[in-house]
């Protein structure tokens, strides 16, 4: 990097010319005129220098850079940086990232093989920071990889080349990206998994190894099988990394991955697909569903989806990739209704209840609550119950792990006393929803109720569902069915849930969380 470029403080991106190209840039350009758009990955609309600055690649001191141009995007976000506070973009055609040029030996951050060239960097842990890896880029990676006989024993070849360089740049480590290979032919095998290797050298020796297996390419049935058993906690997943699957298929599948890609989403995990060598327009006969990319991916925006000619110089594909897999925020499926939901519960403690027919509805929330996922990153729980008063019996921040919050449900005491449903939905959702206000769960209220509310319910449920809250309605003998209609969220029918007996709630345990999980999906779309 000898021959550095100078440029000014507002060349942009896209007026390079050369896919890599190093540029020097000038000391003490005005911070508050740059224009940048974006983080790590920047809109080639922005300033060269500026995203440098952003980024972290150099100060406002000036010095050399290497500028890499990549493919265009969605949604640029805005990030304040060093000094600097770049802009959101929805889309542009092109983008480039930024590195620092002086130590390119380090710029791999001691993942390249060849660590022998003697560094200018002073990083005296050097050692330490290899085996914890790229601690920027948190992901648990399944490579599923095109075992069949499309691909053949010499592109498979190639393609464990390929995968093999993707594992050493991602920057594996302890704490950096963890990653495993599924090979997809007539049956999927888990060739190993996240747990079983957390150093680069390992993994590439890994793939090395691995033997072309042959057959069909059942990729639909490889990935539902990875999206069901890869990533548990004993195989090595880790909780609150986002899940991703980077399926490679060479021209098509044999089967169908339009309900594999439903399992995966389900399950919170994030599809890619690498395609390879994609059917011409005569093979397009032989392809069960032309709409095979689309189906499968994580989301239909052009992020998920990747196109490589063909396996032949496919290098410069792998950088690109890479930042794909460790753009964390872009993980839209790591939102799942399990792990994204603050659900109140309302327990109506009037005296009609009585003290056994309580215990029942306390049975009833806690499977309710039983089948979220409960952290202090996940999804939260909460607890009022009600007469003519309130009282907060847990808030959505006193527990952050699903065994307090159920012990905590076990040890609610019956209150006895009247019933203003109105005042308390008021009460749940000032003092228990307004302080989750801005926070990245959706809420929603879980009403419990067994008779005629004293007060009106409809102007205080349409106040919650006015901030955001999503409401269901679950009434029990003598609650009166409009009372229950209009508390409900729209449609009305689907929210709102009636039993004669108190034996009756345990039934309807599924389809509230059924219910929960369909309004979740439909926010996200």
């Amino acid at each position: 990097s000898l021959a550095s470029t100078a440029i000014t403080c507002f060349t942009r991106g896209l007026d390079l010319r050369k896919e890599t190209e190093d540029v020097l840039c000038p000391a003490d350009c005005p911070l508050w005129q740059f224009y940048v758009f974006g983080d790590g990955v920047y809109a080639s609309l922005s300033s060269i220098c500026g995203a440098a600055i952003h980024s972290g690649a150099i100060t406002n001191a000036g010095g050399a850079v290497r500028v890499q141009t990549l493919p265009g995007q969605e949604n640029y976000p805005a990030v304040n940086a060093n000094g600097i506070q770049s802009q959101v973009l929805t889309r542009w055609a092109s983008s480039f990232s930024v590195t620092r040029t002086k130590n390119m030996a380090l710029e791999a951050v001691g993942r390249s093989v060849s660590t022998a060239r003697p560094s200018t960097g002073k990083r005296p842990k050097k050692p330490l920071d290899k085996k914890a890896g790229n601690k920027d880029c948190k992901a648990d990676i399944a490579f599923l990889i095109d075992g069949s006989y499309n691909i053949g024993q010499r592109r498979f070849n190639l393609q464990k080349n390929f995968v093999g360089k993707v594992a050493v740049m991602l920057g594996i480590g302890t704490e950096g990206p963890h990653v495993g290979v599924v090979q997809a032919s007539e049956h999927p095998k888990i060739e190993f998994y996240l747990k079983n290797f957390t150093a680069a050298k390992e993994v590439l020796f890994a793939i090395k190894e691995l033997g072309f297996r042959g057959g069909n390419s059942n990729t639909g049935k490889a990935l539902k099988h990875t999206a069901q058993k890869f990533f548990s906690l004993e195989n090595g997943a880790r909780k609150g990394i986002p899940k991703i699957i980077v399926v490679f298929l060479d021209g098509w599948p044999s089967d169908d991955l339009e309900e594999a890609g439903i399992v995966a989403r389900e399950f919170g995990v994030n599809v890619f697909i690498v395609s390879v060598a994609k059917p011409t327009t005569e093979e397009l006969g032989m392809v069960q569903d032309i709409g095979f990319v689309d189906k499968a991916v994580c989301r239909n925006n052009g992020f998920f989806s990747y196109q490589m000619p063909t396996w032949f110089g496919t290098t410069k594909y792998v950088k690109p990739l890479v930042q794909k897999l460790c753009s964390h925020e872009q993980m839209l499926c790591s939102k799942t209704c399990y792990n994204s939901v603050n659900i109140g519960f309302l327990i109506d403690g009037s005296s009609s209840v009585g003290e056994s027919n309580f215990r029942l509805m306390l049975e009833f929330i806690s499977n309710v609550a039983k089948a979220f996922e409960i952290s202090d990153i996940g999804s939260k729980v909460a607890a009022v119950q009600f007469t003519y008063n309130q009282r907060t019996e847990f808030s959505f921040t006193d527990y952050t792990t699903k065994e307090k919050v159920l012990s905590a449900i076990r040890n609610i005491r019956y209150m006895s006393g009247g019933t203003a449903t109105g005042d308390a939905i008021s009460f749940t959702t000032r003092n228990v929803f307004g302080p989750m206000k801005d926070g990245p769960n959706k809420n929603f209220l879980v009403v419990l109720t067994d008779g005629q509310s004293y007060d009106d319910v409809r102007g205080p449920a349409a106040a919650a569902q006015r901030a955001g809250i999503t409401v269901f309605s679950v009434g029990v003998a003598w609650a009166p069915l409009d009372d229950l209609k209009d508390m409900a969220s729209e449609p009305r029918e689907s929210h709102t849930f009636f039993t004669r007996e108190f034996t009756g709630l345990e039934q309807m345990v599924p389809d509230i969380i059924r219910g929960i999980c369909k309004d979740f999906l439909d926010s996200k779309q």
